[in-house]
């Protein structure tokens, strides 16, 4: 996947709620190996853009790609299975598993082997077991989570569960990230790890990372692009710099 190709592409997207219009004719694309940034005031349509994305939404109108392939009534499993994965503003982990089981969970489609093979553990499950938990614990080093992996997710404290939640989402070796306000409810510590381990997902794995966040400040650091949201439509797109200095973005949303 090169830099400049597009692998995700919005086009024209509206969702109405009834009478409600949650997003009007939105459109943007996500190249290689960035970090998109939405942005935007409460409401303004940017957790409804990924549940677009990833099919919990389907929109009025409008059409979505992931690289060339039109996905916009696929549903999310077969989104899922073809690369779109995210994490969660309210992290929707098992809480009675352990960290390892809920990285583990994100590799079912990996596993080909039936119930029988399973329970008998032998031979192809085996293998195949071995070999998934290798790309499992690979993730566990990069987000530096190996010593809590045997804990059950529920005693874990909340940034270390939202490693986890990042952690099972790039189990399933995504094509695309869609991160919704990962750093939500962390302290400054926190944040700043986050932000390494999003960066080094991205020069490590060369994963596009579509990512919501509301700390202006973790955005302007570590985005390529941003792309604007105001009352559901867009109004700004463009590098960092240029978007801190938009007349329209100041108003809607930074402040003076």
């Amino acid at each position: 996947m090169g830099v400049n190709s597009s692998i995700l592409k919005i086009e024209n997207i509206s969702l109405d709620f009834g009478s409600v219009r949650a997003l009007l004719d939105v459109s943007f694309e996500v190249y290689g190996e960035e970090i998109l940034a939405l942005i935007g005031p409460n409401g303004a349509g940017k957790t409804c853009i990924l549940n677009c994305i990833n099919g919990f939404y389907s929109p009025n109108r409008g059409r979505i790609f992931l690289s060339d392939q039109e996905i916009t009534r696929f549903s999310p499993s077969k989104r899922a299975r073809l690369g779109i994965s995210r994490t969660f503003q309210n992290i929707e982990l098992y809480t009675g598993l352990t960290a390892l089981d809920n990285l583990m969970a994100a590799r079912h489609h990996y596993l080909k082997y039936g119930p029988m093979a399973g329970s008998l553990f032998f031979g192809r499950a085996r293998r195949e077991e071995i070999r998934n938990r290798h790309v499992v614990e690979e993730i566990t080093d990069l987000l530096e989570i190996r010593e809590v992996r045997y804990q059950v997710v529920g005693s874990l404290p909340f940034g270390l569960r939202k490693r986890v939640d990042l952690g099972r989402a790039l189990a399933l070796e995504p094509k695309v990230l869609l991160l919704d306000e990962p750093m939500a409810g962390m302290n400054v510590e926190e944040k700043e790890d986050m932000a390494r381990f999003i960066l080094d997902i991205q020069e490590l794995r060369h994963i596009p990372i579509v990512i919501v966040e509301h700390d202006m400040s973790v955005v302007m650091d570590i985005a390529d692009r941003v792309v604007v949201l105001d009352f559901g439509n867009k109004i700004a797109e463009g590098i960092p710099a240029e978007i801190k200095g938009n007349e329209k973005v100041i108003q809607a949303y930074l402040g003076r």
